[in-house]
């Protein structure tokens, strides 16, 4: 998920099979890190990555 430095809530819902509000749920509770711009709210590819690094280090 790297091709891009910034990504919309939305594309991340996607990339990680959620909904568009437990990606925010996410945010909220700051497992998924987030930037905001303006009224925007964009996610870093790297974070994604870490998030998901993070839940397999959990689950072992």
């Amino acid at each position: 998920m790297n091709d891009k430095l910034l990504y919309r809530v939305t594309e991340v819902a996607e990339y990680l099979s959620l909904s568009r509000s437990k990606v925010y749920v996410l945010i909220q509770s700051g497992a998924l890190r987030s930037v905001r711009i303006d009224g925007s709210r964009r996610v870093r590819g790297e974070d994604v990555e870490a998030f998901v690094a993070d839940l397999m280090t959990d689950a072992a």
